[in-house]
């Protein structure tokens, strides 16, 4: 996407009070769960622009000026907790540095870019009066996590929505489906035995079983957007010595599921068809989607951007209404050594949202 010459001052204003603000949220320590100190920036930069706002945890919303609750309301959400860093960071990730273009730090791509953008571009509308839908802005905690006290728990508090915008890096173009995630701890059971004797029932041998038909087993419907449901094995754990046979062998697996399944049926289809005792940690990371002609979709394409399913999961899941995965940044970028965001890209995420709600609002 190109930088588009014909943006205003308070644009230009926004997007350089959006990247001070990404600098101070990638300076302050924020992953899942420790999320107070940049909860606390994200609150005085609406004291600074006279936004009031509300605190719930570590979750930060605020409503347009003139909220009304005969309208539709628009949800604009991204997060503001981070991961650790990993171990081959070369840089401080806390230091953010701006370096032939690009701003390092920890967060800056994920979801720090979004986050700020959004905001910027709440701003932008906060104080119009002739909105046709109520906007408001929630940076929540705990996505990094898919924790329960991140915007699941805020959902409750605000007004019902609409649609929404969840800002994650995708180069801004659409995500208008996102696959739910399923994790299964699985247990082969077995019968304990000298390894030197034909004794005992190997629980190893009965989970590999149960991986062959889990590695091969393909659900027959199909999404037209996300394409097949994936599984993926992803940890197995079993045996005490090597003169014993194992008893019992435990396994998880990493189920995304698409909107062709309900995460029920899914786990109904699994247990049906393996030996192994299967349990779901959660099911509430369900598939989202929106739909293609949808007007915020719309209102993408017209910018010459183009729709795809992602495989990736984000808070979209917890949410009960259509929504949109957007935002700048790569999500190549996210969870790596060295992060960082373009500086281009920030002006293109305030100015990118600012035109697409335009369209809708």
């Amino acid at each position: 996407m190109n930088v588009f010459s014909d943006t205003t001052p308070l644009q230009t204003t926004l997007t350089a009070d959006a990247l001070a603000l990404l600098k101070r949220l990638i300076a302050t320590p924020s992953f899942s769960r420790e999320e107070q100190q940049t909860a606390a920036l994200i609150e005085a930069f609406f004291r600074e622009k006279q936004i009031p706002y509300e605190r719930l945890e570590n979750n930060i919303w605020a409503k347009n000026r003139f909220f009304d609750p005969a309208k539709p309301t628009v949800l604009l959400n991204s997060h503001h907790d981070t991961v650790k860093p990993n171990p081959s960071w070369t840089l401080d990730p806390f230091t953010p540095v701006e370096r032939d273009g690009k701003l390092f730090g920890l967060g800056s791509n994920d979801a720090g870019g979004c986050l700020v953008s959004l905001m910027a571009a709440f701003v932008y509308f906060y104080d119009r009066p002739d909105l046709s839908h109520n906007v408001v802005m929630a940076a929540s905690a705990e996505e990094e996590i898919s924790g329960r006290n991140g915007l699941e728990l805020l959902l409750p508090h605000l007004p019902p929505i609409s649609f929404a915008i969840v800002g994650e890096p995708t180069e801004m173009q659409l995500a208008i489906a996102e696959k739910g995630l399923l994790v299964l701890d699985c247990t082969a059971h077995g019968v304990s035995g000298h390894a030197a004797r034909n004794e005992g029932e190997n629980a190893i041998y009965k989970a590999i079983q149960d991986i062959n038909w889990l590695t091969t087993y393909q659900f027959p419907k199909e999404s037209p957007t996300l394409g097949p449901i994936k599984l993926s094995v992803t940890i197995i754990q079993a045996g005490s010595q090597h003169n014993v046979v194992p008893d019992v062998c435990t396994f998880t697996v990493d189920v995304r599921v698409t909107e062709q399944y309900t995460l029920e049926e899914v786990i109904d289809t699994i247990r049906t068809s393996i030996q192994s005792e299967v349990k779901p940690r959660s099911i509430r990371l369900k598939p989202s989607s929106i739909p293609a002609d949808h007007p915020i979709v719309r209102a993408g394409l017209a910018l010459g951007r183009h729709t795809y399913g992602s495989p990736t999961t984000s808070d979209q899941a917890v949410l009960n209404c259509p929504s949109l995965k957007c935002g700048p940044g790569h999500s190549g970028r996210s969870h790596s050594a060295d992060e960082f965001i373009y500086l281009r890209e920030i002006t293109e995420g305030v100015d990118g949202y600012i035109r697409m709600l335009e369209q809708v609002l």
